[in-house]
């Protein structure tokens, strides 16, 4: 008997502990913010692909390829007669990229992205050849040569074809050399820069609040709702080592503002979880018209000169489901939304409409971005 009480304590005890809210969860600063100057610089450079079985650019539709080949040619000391004809099977011209990581050194090695920007059918077995990465100022920054991997397979025979994955776009790993360094500003005037990862006066507040109270009052200072100013030492060991201590404090980040997506392409709706809904009637009902021909032919009468002709009866029929008023309660919880809209019984696409008509009656507690 007292082994059956203890049982049903517990489960009761498990079943109140679900039922209450759940506290707000730390964060570390470093998954709030970012700290300024620290950041990725993307590359960008155009090269050749050569030692295509077959499978290169069509010279005829892609003439740049044969322009770029007849250039590397003279610049390695090949002059070709002129009115030469190119027939180029073997060659694709290609786009390289990569990102730049913050604090990249020369020799440092990168992974690049080859892509095909002609008609090339497949990069498969392909070689890159020594091609300059550029940034978005024009200077040189990296190098990139080596064998393209593509991760799938095609192939055609009689007219038919097969083909697995992508086969106009490959990897080089490691293929990109590190040639100039991007000067860091880090650590200037013994100040350093957090950005919040989304603008919010609250979170911004709570950040300052938690370094002030670990390091001291007045090293750091928010800016505005985004920027956060913090002091920082002036050995760049110390600098360091203060960074990596800064970004593990955890903050309690402000609650989330109450949101929901919609694709009105796709018919999806996704909310967060501070989405609420107050009461409300809804009444929605489908208008469907179809409309549909009938060809017949309509032939002359015996001896009658006439000639046959053909007639088309149109039929239009319109139907319009009766719309119920339904009640939805409101609710304080997302599992309650979802509920209620659930009760609605709507397809995707009418529920975008309905959402709309809810926000523009004051019921739905949330703010609606369209993509």
């Amino acid at each position: 008997m007292r082994t059956r009480f203890f049982s049903l304590a517990g489960a009761l005890l498990c079943a109140l502990a679900l039922c209450l809210p759940s506290a707000a969860r730390a964060e570390r600063i470093k998954d709030l913010a970012s700290i300024a100057g620290v950041r990725q610089n993307q590359l960008m450079g155009y090269g050749l692909v050569v030692g295509l079985d077959g499978s290169g650019d069509q010279t005829t539709q892609t003439p740049f390829t044969v322009q770029s080949v007849v250039s590397m040619l003279q610049q390695l000391g090949v002059n070709l007669p002129q009115g030469t004809t190119l027939q180029l099977k073997n060659v694709a011209a290609v786009m390289v990229t990569t990102a730049l990581p913050a604090f990249a050194q020369p020799g440092q090695l990168l992974d690049v992205t080859v892509s095909s920007m002609g008609n090339a059918k497949s990069l498969r077995g392909g070689t890159l050849l020594m091609t300059p990465l550029k940034g978005a100022d024009g200077q040189i920054y990296g190098m990139a040569q080596g064998n393209v991997l593509v991760g799938g397979v095609g192939a055609q025979a009689a007219g038919g074809s097969v083909q697995v994955n992508h086969l106009s776009v490959g990897r080089i790993s490691g293929g990109a050399t590190v040639e100039r360094a991007v000067a860091s500003g880090l650590g200037e005037n013994n100040m350093i820069r957090l950005e919040l990862n989304s603008t919010d006066f609250s979170t911004a507040s709570r950040v300052v609040e938690a370094i002030n109270k670990h390091y001291g009052s007045g090293v750091a200072a928010a800016l505005d709702g985004r920027v956060i100013r913090v002091q920082s030492p002036s050995n760049s060991d110390q600098r360091v080592a203060f960074i990596g201590t800064l970004e593990d404090l955890d903050v309690k980040p402000a609650r989330q503002a109450a949101k929901v997506i919609m694709n009105a392409r796709t018919g999806s709706v996704v909310m967060n979880q501070a989405v609420t809904l107050d009461s409300c009637a809804i009444s929605h009902g489908n208008l469907s018209v179809t409309i549909s021909a009938d060809n017949q032919v309509s032939q002359p009468g015996p001896l009658s000169g006439g000639q046959s002709a053909a007639t088309q009866n149109a039929r239009i029929d319109v139907k319009k489901d009766a719309g119920k008023v339904l009640l939805l309660k409101g609710g304080a919880s997302l599992a309650e939304v979802v509920k209620a809209l659930n009760a609605i019984g709507a397809s995707p696409q009418d529920l975008l409409a309905i959402l709309q008509a809810m926000k523009a009656a004051g019921a739905l507690r949330a703010e609606l971005e369209i993509i």
